[in-house]
């Protein structure tokens, strides 16, 4: 049955990132720049500032559809028992220089943007998705991070240098999770190799144990959902949620300890930093602690919160999502900053770390290519390619158009659900309330995990509440799904 609004969901994916300030066409000097690209390809060797690692076991883990692959990873234990992690980077900025078309095209766009029905990717799909991805069987220049962990998840030493380098095995999240988690055979590729096999045995057990490390120093047990659209015959029918697993903790883990090397390799030049302050609203936490029953300090503590979260996790593994999404929208959005050489700027408080930037995601985000130049240019010995000046604006913009991608993201994730719920208005559902604003009271209902605004029953309510709810009204067109408390 088609949809009964009949939503071009495509062309209103588009007039929403215009809406909130993005271009998603590429302008025709781009297309200039990449002809000149094909003809001229930069030289995958620089004599002795690139080394050549592509003997290397190197392998990727990413989306099943992912092609705008940005890192892979290689891993090896070293005779004292340590682990040596080495994480490639895509080397954008060997393909992009400073100021040309695609690269001020980026600057002014930030981000890839995953609207649903479909992607909105920052650099042209022949870089982000051919000449610049870590596609399996090709040589690439990257940017290597190395690093050391020791038996209880510190990471001891850090080395970042230039390499070529080239992907063996390009692996996906679910069927590597599965398979690291006992729920199903090794995916073929993995099960031809015992070296692959061993590989990522050792990936799976090192990550854990810079998990921990970083539970110990109290980085928060939180647990965020993406719900994706079931499309058949190019309409929405349903929506999904895409579980996390031991795979994406494991590339999570990794890209955590691997931007603290370079935050920490940057210090004494003026960079790029991402930071999450210590909650405004830690009083509502206190009060949502107190509510199943324990005391939190009465001042921001992210040990005290994550020693909470993971008993309410033990203690209750299926509405732990509830909590996870309530206590991540009191702690709020991150954001980046300049930080100058001696400046002490805030941390990151959700993952417990003082020294944390981005630096591992070139093809999807603008600042990943920013610091990659400040990296390059440190090697190399050269000046800062960026002014004080020039990094506080580009933070200020990434900032900006990143809580612009998050909100084109949940509109059109509204609009897909709201095509998805047309035909369960009536229903009722088990409910927890997200967000207490002055444009509403909104809730996510259980099952599906759907967000709306509460029209009726609103008074006295905040966020981390739960309650049954009664949807009443569904609009596709403007993404409105409306509940009621009953």
């Amino acid at each position: 049955m088609p949809n009964p609004t009949h939503l071009d969901l495509q062309a209103v994916a588009k007039e929403v990132m215009r809406e909130h300030g993005f271009n998603p066409d590429f302008a025709p000097e781009m297309q200039q720049q990449l002809a000149a690209l094909r003809d001229h390809p930069p030289l995958l060797t620089d004599g002795k500032n690139v080394r050549d690692l592509r003997n290397l076991l190197w392998s990727s883990i990413d989306n099943d559809t992912s092609r705008d692959l940005d890192q892979m990873e290689f891993v090896e234990r070293l005779q004292d028992g340590n682990v040596k992690i080495m994480i490639g980077v895509a080397d954008l900025d060997a393909y992009i220089p400073k100021n040309s078309a695609i690269d001020l095209h980026a600057a002014a766009e930030t981000t890839t943007v995953y609207a649903g029905i479909r992607n909105f990717p920052m650099l042209p799909e022949e870089l982000s998705n051919g000449k610049t991805s870590l596609l399996e069987n090709q040589d690439r220049l990257s940017v290597v991070i190395e690093f050391v962990v020791d038996d209880e998840g510190h990471v001891n030493s850090g080395d970042v240098y230039r390499a070529l380098v080239r992907n063996h095995v390009q692996l996906q999240y679910n069927s590597v999770g599965a398979w690291l988690e006992g729920k199903a055979t090794a995916p073929a590729k993995v099960e031809s190799s015992t070296d692959l096999q061993d590989q990522l045995q050792l990936h799976d057990e090192v990550a854990q144990k810079l998990r921990n490390q970083r539970h110990e120093h109290g980085a928060l047990s939180l647990e965020t959902e993406e719900l994706m659209p079931v499309v058949s015959n190019q309409e929405v029918v349903g929506i999904v949620e895409q579980p996390r697993n031991r795979a994406t903790e494991l590339i999570e883990d990794f890209m955590i300890a691997a931007n603290g090397v370079v935050a920490r390799m940057l210090e004494k030049v003026s960079s790029l930093r991402r930071i999450v302050k210590a909650p405004d609203r830690w009083d509502r936490i206190v009060q949502l602690a107190a509510e199943y029953g324990e005391k939190l300090p009465a001042d921001p503590d992210s040990k005290a919160l994550n020693d909470f979260l993971l008993r309410r996790k033990a203690a209750n593994p299926k509405q732990f999502g509830d909590l996870s999404l309530a206590v991540i929208k009191l702690i709020g959005p991150g954001e980046y900053v300049l930080e100058r050489p001696g400046d002490r700027i805030a941390g990151h408080f959700g993952l417990a770390v003082q020294d944390y930037t981005h630096s591992t995601a070139p093809n999807r985000r603008f600042a990943d290519i920013v610091t990659q130049r400040l990296i390059k240019a440190l090697l190399a010995g050269k000046p800062n390619p960026y002014s004080d000046n020039e990094l506080s604006a580009i933070a200020a913009n990434c900032t900006q158009k990143e809580n612009a991608a998050r909100k084109v993201e949940r509109e059109m994730t509204k609009r897909l659900a709201a095509v998805a719920m047309q035909r369960r208005i009536g229903a009722i559902f088990s409910a927890v309330v997200t967000g207490v604003t002055p444009h509403g009271t909104f809730v996510r209902i259980a099952q599906p995990h759907v967000e709306g605004l509460l029209a009726h029953g609103q008074q006295g309510v905040d966020v981390g509440d739960k309650m049954r709810v009664k949807l009443i009204r569904v609009d596709a067109q403007r993404g409105y799904i409306d509940f009621a408390r009953v």
